[in-house]
């Protein structure tokens, strides 16, 4: 069982320019306000956290409530330590991470040499053409599918970074890991996503 997260104490200047870590220190003092402030504004990036790598929805609501409740009984000890979202999804990525290591080891993960390429070339797209929409379904609904390819550690990373806009730095305090374990997680995501979506767009086009 996991404690609550100890991350990198940041600076005065940072914890100023955070408005969440006000809100948790009103709410450590009893501002039941300041608690449901917080909630709305991270339930549906917390929720989708948990979706997107369980697939499960059940489960993600179960770990979200986790989530939650741990926030709620850490609240009287809570210190200015690092970024909010930073220490609440690192609960997050803690509970993850137990009900990942229940089911199978933790993937461990190369970091795989190549040229970058931004992983929105990857798939063509027409300039115009009335069938736009339906090609984009089909370009999302492929990246989705291999999204959930992806090992746990590549496929956290890639969220984190892409879908919910967190630097290398915040996720490496997440996840527990350092800078370039970061960055070759991001990298090897990216990388195995546009193989994956390369093959998968080809084979589609093959058989229209």
């Amino acid at each position: 069982m996991h404690r609550e997260p100890s991350v990198t104490k940041v600076s005065e200047d940072d914890v100023v320019k955070d408005p969440d870590q006000t809100l948790m220190m009103q709410y450590a003092q009893g501002d039941q306000g300041a608690f449901e402030q917080l909630y709305h504004k991270h339930k549906g990036g917390l929720y989708r956290y948990f979706k997107r790598q369980l697939g499960d929805g059940a489960l993600a609501e179960d770990l979200y409530q986790e989530t939650w409740s741990r926030v709620i009984k850490a609240a009287a000890g809570y210190e200015q330590r690092a970024k909010f979202t930073t220490w609440l999804y690192r609960i997050a990525h803690n509970l993850l991470i137990d009900h990942v290591r229940a089911l199978k080891p933790v993937d461990s993960l190369s970091d795989p040499a190549g040229d970058e390429q931004p992983l929105e070339a990857v798939i063509p797209s027409d300039e115009s053409g009335p069938d736009d929409q339906l090609e984009d379904e089909q370009k999302a609904s492929i990246l989705k599918d291999c999204i959930s390819l992806l090992p746990h550690v590549q496929k956290e990373a890639f969220l984190l970074n892409v879908e919910m806009g967190f630097t290398a730095a915040a996720i490496g305090e997440i996840a527990g890991v350092g800078m370039e374990a970061t960055k070759s997680r991001i990298r090897y995501a990216n990388q195995a996503l546009k193989a994956c979506v390369q093959q998968k767009w080809q084979e589609q086009s093959n058989v229209r």
